[in-house]
């Protein structure tokens, strides 16, 4: 029996990054893993003639389809945000391409009151926490904990602030805006500390954060660590958000070749260390028709 959706999944894609391919792909792990049927709506800016014929599409205001808005602080995903752009009826998980879903993302709003906060992947040493919300009170809001969008867990009823405040500080700047103003994740976590929550890490990871460290030894402790392993093979979402642990390049390495990113940290590709995900990563990106 069909019924109606009780959330609803949002990707943005601008340019020819992605193909219609890579979205379909994501949307069907995602509808494969989900226990309860959501709406998948695309924010784009651009035709996807081969998309699959249930996804709700929505044009990227013109506003954020400026030069400005498309470098790499990604700031058109804040367009998510404006009013009349994405529904607003349902409560929202939006994913990254880029993310790998290897589970029921639905279970992310199990963790906190979905029109309260915004949930997001923790990405900075200080973490969104009530100390991070006390010292951003007491600091007048220059300092706060910071997360990283990849995956983001709101209901876009109670988040339309975020598009009006960007845009009301983006023309009292001029244009140019401030430090807060430099990145999507930056700014929402700036504007929105008040309702800022981490997402657990045995839900979602950014895959350098949980898989690199600064030494191999390093590497291969945390991989031993019993907890660590379990807590691995619990992830829902895995984002390959730096352009050297993209996919596409993972899946291109040899097994237990050694790397070091622009941040120094090492990359140790085999099973061992990444506690199986490896093998998982390969599984969840290998083209349906290959056996």
């Amino acid at each position: 029996m069909v019924t109606n959706p009780t959330w609803q999944c949002f990707i943005a894609c601008w340019g020819d990054k992605y193909s219609s391919a890579d979205i379909n792909h994501l949307i069907g792990k995602i509808s494969a893993s989900a226990t309860s049927r959501p709406r998948f709506v695309l924010l784009t800016d651009c035709d996807h003639p081969d998309l699959l014929s249930t996804v709700v599409v929505r044009r990227f205001p013109d506003f954020y389809m400026q030069p400005d808005k498309r470098k790499g602080g990604c700031l058109a995903k804040l367009a998510m945000f404006q009013e009349g752009v994405m529904p607003d009826d349902l409560p929202a998980i939006y994913v990254d391409i880029d993310t790998a879903v290897f589970g029921d993302l639905s279970k992310a709003f199990e963790f906190q009151s979905v029109t309260d906060t915004i949930q997001m992947i923790q990405s900075a040493i200080v973490p969104f926490s009530a100390f991070a919300r006390w010292m951003y009170k007491i600091t007048n809001h220059k300092r706060y904990a910071r997360g990283n969008s990849s995956v983001l867990v709101f209901h876009p009823a109670k988040c339309h602030f975020i598009d009006t405040e960007f845009r009301r500080l983006y023309a009292k700047y001029d244009g140019v805006g401030i430090r807060n103003m430099h990145a999507d994740e930056r700014f929402i976590s700036w504007i929105a500390q008040p309702m800022m929550r981490r997402l657990p890490n045995s839900f979602a990871v950014k895959f350098p954060t949980e898989f690199m460290l600064h030494t191999k030894w390093l590497c291969y402790f945390k991989s031993y660590l019993p907890w660590v392993r379990r807590r691995r093979q619990s992830l829902v979402a895995i984002t390959y958000c730096d352009e050297s642990n993209k996919f596409e390049v993972l899946l291109a390495k040899p097994n237990n070749e050694v790397t070091v990113d622009r941040k120094g940290r090492v990359l140790i590709w085999n099973d061992r260390v990444l506690s199986g995900m490896g093998q998982r990563t390969i599984d969840y990106y290998r083209p349906t028709d290959v056996p």
